[in-house]
């Protein structure tokens, strides 16, 4: 079952002013001659190197277009009078991409070119899946992104050097996403590594209507599991239930009798996570081992790499 969120309230937008970021390819013009101009991207530093007649490189990670024009402008005035200097970001298309993954109906990568949120970029991709756990996780790999907080000011402030950009881990709550707190609802940035954490299942096969894993943020009995499942099935003997939980190298194997749990004659025994439930077929033979429960869709996604969409 996928949760939509695309009805919730959106956090406020954040600025509209684009800064350069690693990869980007950048156009330096100075007005009235072309023996300064210069195009080129940023070195690992942050930093535009090779710039002519330019004696201390100038910073450009984070920073506007505005504000390098500027810092630019005034390392040529002990050559040029009055110097103009325009700077584009003229190629966007090698910035380090977002990853959503996790408990998301299409986990995807993610070039953006504009802003977005995290609220919008679950949408895009699909919502989440019942199997989410509650929490989401975003990583934020050292100088891939432009945060806005840590942005550069004006032109006129001078060259700021390097900022503190290292990485940092934001914790998301969904519940807190889906009630609109804008504070989970984050700006999202080039390199961004969003992971929506999947709850731990339990597994319920057999002589059920729909065998699969069962997800619960609250706790679970084995008559609950196996309605999640669908019921038993026509052929099921629901007074041959098995437990099979795995306690260290062991496994232990618990019987459970739905037709005396639902007279109250039996207790309804509580789940942990990982445990299989399977409820006997008619006529089946009593298994000695516990299953093995292999998810191919998760085997077939390792295998592969993300599919890749533009955000513009």
């Amino acid at each position: 079952m996928c949760v939509d969120v695309s009805g919730q309230q959106a956090s406020p937008t954040p600025e509209k002013v684009d800064r350069i970021h690693i990869g980007d390819v950048i156009d330096v013009d100075v007005v009235g001659g072309f023996e300064f101009d210069w195009r080129g991207s940023l070195n690992a530093e942050g930093y535009l190197d090779s710039l002519v007649a330019v004696t201390e490189p100038v910073f450009g990670l984070c920073r506007t277009e505005a504000d390098v024009a500027g810092e630019i402008a005034k390392s040529y005035k002990s050559i040029l009078r009055e110097p103009t200097v325009n700077v584009r970001i003229i190629d966007r298309s090698n910035r380090a991409l977002v990853r959503l993954d996790g408990a998301v109906r299409t986990p995807t990568r993610f070039r953006l070119q504009r802003d977005i949120s995290l609220r919008e970029l679950i949408v895009l991709a699909g919502g989440l899946l019942d199997s989410a756990s509650g929490e989401i996780t975003i990583f934020r790999p050292k100088n891939l992104s432009c945060r806005h907080e840590a942005a550069s000011s004006s032109a006129g402030n001078g060259n700021p050097g390097p900022q503190d950009n290292g990485s940092a881990t934001l914790n998301i709550k969904i519940n807190d996403l889906l009630n609109g707190i804008a504070a989970a609802d984050p700006h999202i940035v080039s390199g961004d590594i969003i992971t929506v954490t999947r709850a731990a299942p339990f597994y319920v096969i057999g002589a059920v209507n729909n065998p699969r894993p069962v997800y619960s943020h609250t706790e679970m009995t084995v008559s609950r599991a196996v309605a999640s499942a669908g019921g038993p099935s026509k052929d099921a003997e629901v007074d041959r239930v098995t437990i099979f939980r795995r306690e260290g190298v062991d496994t232990r194997v618990i019987n459970a009798d739905l037709g005396k749990i639902k007279r109250g004659e039996a207790e309804d025994a509580v789940l942990r996570q990982f445990d299989i439930v399977e409820v006997a077929a008619r006529g089946g033979a009593k298994r000695k081992y516990p299953p093995v429960v292999v998810s191919d869709k998760d085997k077939d996604r390792a295998a592969s790499e993300l599919p890749l969409r533009v955000v513009d």
